[in-house]
Formats: C-alpha cells, sequence, structure tokens
C-alpha cells in the first residue's frame, strides 16, 4: 500500500507540475497580448487649447517659411514607371518608410478600415497575390481616406469623429503616442477628384506636412507644416491651387505639388505648384505628366530617401521614379 501510495504521490506531483508550466505559459501569452493590444490612451480634446493653436498657426498663415535644409532640388520630369501588381480595392494607399531605413511595404486597402498589411520586403509583396505573407496591424481606431503616412517608425493616419484627428501609432510597440484635432474648421475633401481624403499627410526633405481644405476657403488648397514629435501646426499657407479636378498632391523640398486628371480619368499631370519658401518662380517649375494608365490616382506618397513615388492607381500598385533639377530661385 506504501508503494502504491508513493507511486500516486509522484503522479500528482507531476501532473502538478505541468499544470504550473502551462499557466506559466498562459500568463506570458497574457502579456504579449496585452503589450499589441493596449488599452486605447485618452484622446479627449482640450477645446482651450485647440484654440490657441489655431491662433498660433493663425499668425503665422501665409509666411515666408525658413528652410531647414540645403534642399533646392525640383521635380523635372517621370524618369520611369514600374507596375508592381493589381492588390485591393479601387482605392488604396501602399508606401514604405519615408524617414527609415525599413524596407517594409505598408498596404491600406481601402478608405475606410482598421488593418493595416505589412510585408517584410517588396518581393513578398510583388510575388505573393494573397496576404498570407504579411503581418497584420489592427489599429485601435479605424482610418479614414487615403492620406496616412509612415515615418520614422510612426503610423500618421487619419481618424474621423466628428471632427478629424491624427492619430500618431507607434509601430514598433502597437500603442497610440499622440493624437491632435485638426485645427481647420468645417473641412471638406482636399480633392475634388478623391472625396474620401479630408487630410493628406505628406513627408518630404524638410519633415511632415499636412494638405486639406476648408470651407472659408473651399475653391483652393490649404498646406500646413506639422511637428512630428507634437503634431502641433507650426505655420499655414493659402495656396493658389484648386481643389477642381485634382486627384491627390505631394511635397518635395519645401514645394507642393498638385496633380491633376478630368473626371473622365485621362493623363495625371502636375499642372499646380506652390513653394512656401519662395525660391521657385512659378514659371520655372515642369509641368509633369504621368503615363495614362487605369483611372486617376487614388494615393500618391513621395519617398525623399529614394526620390520615388508610391501610387495607387485603380488597384493597380505603381512606382515612377523621377527626375530632378534645382530650382531656379527667384
Amino acid at each position: 500500500m506504501l508503494e502504491t501510495a508513493e507511486k500516486e504521490r509522484e503522479a500528482m506531483r507531476s501532473e502538478a507540475e505541468s499544470a504550473a508550466v502551462r499557466v506559466d505559459r498562459l500568463e506570458r501569452e497574457v502579456d504579449y497580448l496585452e503589450t499589441q493590444n493596449p488599452a486605447p490612451p485618452c484622446v479627449e480634446v482640450d477645446e482651450t487649447l485647440m484654440e490657441k493653436q489655431v491662433a498660433t498657426a493663425k499668425q503665422r498663415k501665409n509666411e515666408k517659411y525658413t528652410k531647414l535644409t540645403d534642399c533646392s532640388d525640383t521635380i523635372a520630369s517621370v524618369r520611369a514607371m514600374k507596375i508592381l501588381k493589381r492588390f485591393g480595392s479601387t482605392s488604396g494607399l501602399w508606401t514604405k518608410d519615408a524617414a527609415g531605413n525599413s524596407e517594409k511595404i505598408y498596404v491600406f486597402d481601402g478608405t475606410a478600415n482598421d488593418t493595416v498589411y505589412v510585408f517584410p520586403r517588396m518581393r513578398e509583396f510583388t510575388l505573393f497575390s494573397a496576404t498570407r505573407k504579411a503581418a497584420r496591424i489592427k489599429l485601435p481606431y479605424p482610418w479614414v481616406g487615403t492620406g496616412h503616412l509612415v515615418y520614422d517608425g510612426h503610423l500618421y493616419y487619419i481618424r474621423q469623429q466628428g471632427s478629424f484627428q491624427v492619430i500618431k501609432f507607434n509601430l514598433a510597440n502597437k500603442t497610440v503616442v499622440d493624437s491632435s484635432v485638426f485645427p481647420a474648421e468645417e473641412q471638406i475633401p482636399v480633392f475634388g477628384l478623391s472625396p474620401f481624403t479630408y487630410i493628406e499627410v505628406a513627408a518630404d526633405e524638410e519633415g511632415l506636412w499636412a494638405i486639406y481644405a476648408t470651407k472659408e476657403d473651399e475653391k483652393n488648397i490649404c498646406l500646413a507644416k506639422l511637428d512630428p514629435t507634437s503634431l502641433d501646426i507650426e505655420q499655414m499657407w493659402d495656396t493658389p491651387c484648386p481643389r477642381e479636378n485634382a486627384e491627390g498632391a505631394f511635397v518635395v523640398c519645401g514645394t507642393l505639388h498638385v496633380v491633376y486628371n478630368t473626371r473622365l480619368p485621362s493623363r495625371s499631370r502636375v499642372q499646380c505648384v506652390f513653394d512656401v519658401s519662395g525660391t521657385l518662380a512659378p514659371e520655372d517649375a515642369s509641368l509633369v505628366y504621368f503615363p495614362k494608365r487605369y483611372g486617376s490616382h487614388s494615393s500618391m506618397k513621395y519617398s525623399p530617401r529614394e526620390r520615388q513615388i508610391y501610387a495607387w492607381d485603380d488597384g493597380y500598385q505603381i512606382i515612377y521614379r523621377m527626375e530632378m533639377k534645382k530650382k531656379l530661385e527667384v
């Protein structure tokens, strides 16, 4: 009997140790899930702070911009075009990190969703039609439009909740770092041919920009310089570039380039430029044409480190390599 009891005790000890191992593993998995899906932070709007931010930005509205870099290039032409594949919806966005050295490809399928696809390299994105080779990032709030940006390890994306918010999301630890209500009243779609985009966050050699439009000056596009750390508006400009027939825009060396098309899709072209530093004479800006493809671009993301544009055209993902030239100063 003693021998039998000893065997039973040994068996129970083994089961208890096994259960302890499983509990420990479960606790680690719960800890991991909590780090991947943290509780959303408070994003309530401080009305007083927002009013102060609007007032400060308006004081500097239309002032000449003091450049941060010695970048003096402008676009001369489209040097080459490469159609990568057809993926997802007719409208969307694909891009790399505009500031870092990461080769990851970030894909936003559609104009309203909460899941971003991440491919490890261009090769995986190009070769595989399905998303099985992609990681998925589920965002704490759904995004709207195609004006988002990946910059220096962070995702800056647009959330609509009554007013429009710019959300700064850390891609490494999957947490919201900051958020800001965009200080522009009665916003309207910034591009006439892309009614789903209200704010276009762009990056160039100078940093971050926001391209937007308001009912106050509903015919033309507005531009603002963003602080990438705090999301504050540093300076704002009214541009002479009309919203009508605009399909997208990007910034190169502090110069806004607005791309136009027609209601019946034709050949896209840069038809209006606005240089915030006043170093590019309008008559010296090149009239840049993009080869006619399938429809009109729902997004065009300029990569300052690669000097190329990642475009989404009717479900096709396209790379435009740009030929640059020096600005002829005014």
